[in-house]
């Protein structure tokens, strides 16, 4: 192909308030930013980023000043809400205490707390008055909250409860910038409030003016699944234009009336924070809930139009419906009927129809079977979006399949949540998507893919070197290999760092086989290893509630223990059964040739997998190198 051969397509947006969405494939070897391949999704409109957050808020309450904004539930587990101007007001009311507390501009201030209506309300005070706020996961360790509030030189935090109050506490006389600690169960938002009531109002709208978009609005710290967690500088034009984009983008989801979210995703990770705010940019009702145990009824009792989840959750409801379905009769209906909508599903992604036969069987499960595990999302559940981890295929027809799809989508700390994510009515399974609007996907010339807009963030706090590395020429380099197709939707291939070369040199990416581990009901994480190794193998832990569960609904006797688990012959024949189904999309030299189910599991606590979920394979491999280097890779006799 010619170096200056160029591609040029059209495609329509078909989501709510279409319009018509040009954009080119352009193919360019020899580049100078050394991206051989791009595509750009055109705004609908021009998009001014130069915005304080908070401004948000306010065209909020001009909009839809009585309508319900934020939705929490009491201590009675009913739900209660804040109106658009009710909640604006409280946000000035934290705004002014913070002033009068004595928080400056560009001062940093933390949060450790999990997801509620104080978490977002004093996230957009402390950003509109031009201070910073710095998120801290609620499981970190004292050492590492000290080393997030040195790096970032927090002057005050906001602790959810004494637990976490107490691990500031342990090492506070470490951090010379902090100035003071508030803790939100005991009464942090009144405290705070009363700090303000001698500052005038004019304070606060001359500190909200003097803040724009280029000013920092958040120091995130990523979660380190490949080292140690550095801090993304965000700032207000940042995050900003990834709404926006967004907002033009995918109207159906966020943009139109009646719009429900339920978040119960953590606020420190950073796609939570953009979709509290891009609901308040747009028409969503938010409900917030970190009460994992009642998430259900939640959904039941919230009715929640856009569902958010990691694939770990949609795998958890296909195998509880499957398990409720028992063996027997019941059993094998439930499996021809997954296999039924797996099949509508992949019909309708060729572009071919369904034949007569599947048309009425497809009509008939879904009096029976469909509609009642879509009744598990709620009332007026539309579709569910999923990122974090790859969904696998199956899964992923199986839900389109049924009448409710999963769309996937990605994003990164780095580019303030969300680039790409497929349309409901445009939706390719085994992709990302398509770039929101204004931003530009690229694949680099080693098959590295690249993002390029105003939402790639400022860089990494007091780390120039980092920054000069992973931006380059506006492009953030994610780490991920991919492609792009001729209209612009994105495949993730595997990650730069985790491929695997085996001993015969074969290149082998783990996320794709990892995927399809962990649709066992059984299975909570695998990793696949064999770099250097003469053949590819896998770590396998187990869930044992789920694990027990599937047992019982097989008429076994459950375990008492991970350990006793590992050892049972059913549950490794269950294991067997889903290697082999994943060694199906691969190669034989890319295939499982051997597996360990181990007695232990992979938790933040333990340091085998982030906050975010994501494995720390470094560190996993090295724990586990005696049982590599001996058993999975025995050595040769000399």
């Amino acid at each position: 192909m010619a170096n200056d051969e160029m591609t040029t397509i059209s495609s329509a947006d078909p989501s709510v308030d279409a319009y018509e969405n040009s954009a080119e494939v352009m193919l360019t070897p020899d580049a100078a930013d050394g991206i051989v391949k791009r595509y750009t999704t055109p705004v609908r409109e021009p998009v001014d980023a130069d915005i304080n957050l908070y401004d948000f808020v306010e065209d909020r309450v001009k909009r839809l000043p009585d309508s319900d904004m934020v939705c929490y539930k009491d201590e009675n587990g009913a739900w209660q809400s804040y109106s658009a101007t009710e909640f604006r007001d409280l946000i000035k009311s934290i705004a002014r205490g913070l002033i009068g507390w004595g928080a400056r501009p560009g001062e940093s201030i933390a949060i450790i707390a999990h997801t509620s209506w104080q978490w977002v309300a004093l996230d957009l005070a402390i950003m509109a008055i031009g201070c910073v706020t710095v998120p801290v996961y609620e499981t970190n360790s004292p050492s590492q909250i000290r080393t997030v509030f040195n790096d970032s030189e927090v002057v005050l935090a906001f602790a959810e409860d004494d637990d976490q109050a107490a691990k500031i506490e342990t090492v506070n006389e470490d951090i010379p910038s902090l100035r003071g600690e508030f803790t939100i169960s005991g009464g942090a938002i009144d405290a705070i409030i009363a700090f303000g009531e001698n500052v005038d109002e004019s304070e606060f709208w001359e500190r909200k003016n003097a803040c724009h978009g280029d000013h920092l609005a958040t120091i995130i710290y990523t979660s380190g699944s490949t080292g140690t967690p550095k801090g993304v500088e965000i700032s207000h034009r940042n995050m900003a234009a990834e709404c926006k984009d967004a907002l033009q983008y995918m109207p159906r989801a966020i943009n139109i009336p009646d719009r429900r979210l339920l978040l119960f995703l953590p606020m420190s990770h950073v796609f939570a924070r953009f979709m509290a705010i891009v609901g308040f940019a747009g028409t969503l009702t938010l409900g917030l809930s970190s009460n994992m145990k009642t998430i259900v009824k939640d959904f039941e009792s919230f009715g929640p139009t856009l569902l958010l989840a990691v694939p770990r959750v949609y795998e958890k409801v296909y195998n509880a419906a499957s398990q409720r379905a028992g063996t027997g009769v019941a059993g094998k209906m439930f499996a021809a009927a997954a296999e039924c909508a797996i099949e509508w599903s992949a019909l309708e992604q060729a572009g071919k129809k369904p034949s007569m036969s599947l048309r009425m069987k497809h009509s008939f499960y879904e009096q029976v079977i469909y509609k009642k595990i879509r009744t598990i999302f709620g009332p007026n559940a539309d579709f569910a979006i999923t990122g974090g981890a790859p969904m696998d295929a199956r899964l992923s027809n199986f839900f389109n399949g049924i009448g409710m799809p999963v769309l996937e989508g990605y994003g990164m700390t780095e580019t303030s949540g969300p680039v790409s994510v497929s349309l409901p009515e445009n939706n390719h399974i085994g992709t990302i998507g398509q770039p929101l609007c204004g931003t530009t996907v690229g694949v680099a010339d080693d098959g590295e893919l690249c993002f390029k807009g105003d939402c790639v963030c400022l860089g990494y706090h007091n780390q120039p070197e980092i920054t000069a590395q992973q931006i380059r020429d506006g492009w953030i380099h994610t780490g991920d290999l991919g492609d792009i197709d001729d209209e612009g939707f994105i495949s993730i291939t595997g990650r730069k760092k985790d491929l695997i070369i085996t001993a015969g040199g074969k290149n082998v990416s783990p996320s794709v086989l990892e995927t399809t581990v962990m649709t066992s009901p059984v299975v909570s994480q695998a990793l696949i290893i064999g770099d250097r190794k003469p053949f590819v193998a896998a770590l396998v832990t187990l869930d044992l509630a789920d694990a027990n569960a599937w047992l019982e609904s097989h008429g076994a006797t459950p375990a008492n223990s991970l350990e006793e688990l590992s050892k049972n012959p059913i549950i490794r024949t269950e294991v067997e059964r889903i290697i082999k189904r994943a060694n199906e999309g691969v190669s034989r030299a890319e295939s499982i040739r051997k597996f360990e189910i181990l007695p232990d599991e992979w938790t933040t606590e333990n340091g085998m997998i982030t906050a975010s979920l994501k494995t720390r394979r470094a560190q996993i491999v090295n724990h586990y190198k005696k049982l590599i280097d001996t058993v999975i890779y025995v050595p040769r006799k000399k």
